[in-house]
């Protein structure tokens, strides 16, 4: 092939393909054109590729058709549209919907802990086995308050962030296998019914709630709805429901596990920011718990109360057509 005769007869549609490429408007005739035009470049572009070593003329023509595609698909601008959806629409009727769930583990997961805190209490020769005495004494005396203002609080409060965002994550991941997440719950209530215990048993049962409460509200929430979305995709594939195999049933109910996992990233580090800041304040106490349940029940509005108005709507959490791939006019 005599390359520089191609060129030279198809030169003059790139240079009109590369003019109407620049243009901000085009008529419905000129749209035409460009369409044509740009698979016609594309078609060259194979062409030249497939007898031609000269990068330059491979460079110069594929930023031409780059740069054509992206004006025949309309090249989108970023847009906050998705975001707001996502957090006005998208993640309160998720909530909404796996809500049987997390209250449902949250409401256990807090009988079981206020039952293992006043048996602990009663029993402290309990105590005693997982904790020795003069550990518990120190711990209820001084590091118990201290561990909230130990660092500066910035840090402090990405670091809590980071902690609760892994046992979280670890909540939602395992879930498909149920009892990783049934582990971890009984970890975490067990720790906070013996710390509750330690605390109550020597006089600090007081200090202990007005140091939980203010973030507590808001983290073990999350985590309590970090694990029943992650038991409800689990249970996806042991009971699919109706019409549906466990395969799809179980990709419907991960799609929105991790709708649900990216607002916990938010919710986590409110709760973050609450036990860093707020918590070990100084403020009085019941400011500081005021506070954090302030912040729950505006939780609990946005996902129950915004979420049921979604639901009635019909609200899919599928991206709106625009935000999905498009066909792309080809040779």
């Amino acid at each position: 092939m005599d390359l520089d005769a191609y060129v030279s007869e198809r030169r003059g549609e790139w240079n009109r393909l590369d003019a109407l490429t620049r243009r901000r408007k085009l008529t419905a005739a000129e749209a035409d054109e460009l369409v044509l035009l740009y698979q016609r470049a594309a078609t060259h572009l194979s062409v030249v590729r497939s007898h031609s070593p000269d990068p330059i003329l491979l460079a110069t023509l594929s930023q031409l058709v780059i740069a054509a595609r992206s004006a025949v698909t309309g090249g989108r601008r970023f847009s906050w549209r998705p975001v707001a959806r996502f957090f006005t629409t998208t993640l309160p009727v998720e909530l909404y919907r796996s809500r049987r769930w997390w209250l449902a583990v949250t409401v256990l997961n807090v009988l079981v802990a206020g039952g293992l805190m006043a048996y602990f209490a009663a029993h402290p020769e309990i105590i005693a086995t997982f904790v020795p005495p003069a550990v518990s004494e120190q711990y209820a005396g001084e590091d118990f308050v201290r561990y909230y203002s130990e660092y500066q609080a910035q840090n402090f409060a990405a670091n809590v962030w980071t902690h609760n965002a892994m046992i979280a994550g670890q909540c939602l991941a395992s879930g498909v296998l149920i009892v990783p997440v049934l582990w971890i719950l009984a970890q975490n209530t067990f720790d906070l019914g013996l710390t509750g215990a330690l605390m109550m048993n020597a006089g600090e049962g007081e200090t202990f709630f007005v140091y939980i409460l203010p973030h507590g509200f808001l983290e073990l929430t999350a985590i309590f709805v970090a694990a029943g979305v992650g038991l409800r995709i689990g249970w996806a594939w042991i009971a699919p429901g109706p019409h549906r195999t466990r395969g799809r049933a179980l990709a419907e109910r991960a799609r929105a596990g991790m709708l649900v996992a990216l607002g916990l990233v938010v919710m986590l580090l409110v709760s973050g920011i609450l036990e860093a800041y707020v918590t070990p304040s100084g403020w009085p106490d019941p400011v500081r718990i005021g506070i954090g349940l302030a912040v729950w029940l505006a939780f609990l509005g946005y996902a129950l109360g915004l979420g049921a108005a979604a639901d009635r709507r019909g609200e899919s959490t599928d991206l709106a057509p625009e935000h999905t791939t498009a066909e792309v006019p080809t040779a």
